[in-house]
């Protein structure tokens, strides 16, 4: 199979790539360097093509899709400075506690 061959992805991952795909390019990213974040944000969620075979698949984790969406943006960089850094002493100390 020559690298870059999609056929072993499924319909649902192909569907997600071209989501993610867009939102990239949306924020202004190349649509070469689109694509290719899109597929790497698809395979770190799925572990990669998931056709074919038998057997019990692997959960999916939908951690590298959300990342971007919590980054902020020009709303947080209208907050000022302190406001911001409130918030991230406060989301550190929610996972850590989750984690403990």
């Amino acid at each position: 199979m020559p690298r870059g061959d999609k056929s072993k992805y499924t319909d649902k991952q192909k569907r997600q790539a071209e989501h993610i795909e867009e939102g990239y390019e949306d924020r202004g990213v190349p649509p070469r360097a689109a694509k290719a974040r899109a597929w790497a944000t698809v395979n770190k969620m799925t572990g990669g093509g998931k056709k074919g075979g038998s057997g019990v698949g692997k959960a999916v984790d939908k951690g590298p899709a959300r990342k971007g969406g919590r980054r902020g943006g020009s709303a947080s960089a209208a907050r000022p400075a302190a406001q911001r850094s409130a918030a991230a002493r406060k989301a550190a100390a929610t996972r850590r506690r989750r984690a403990g």
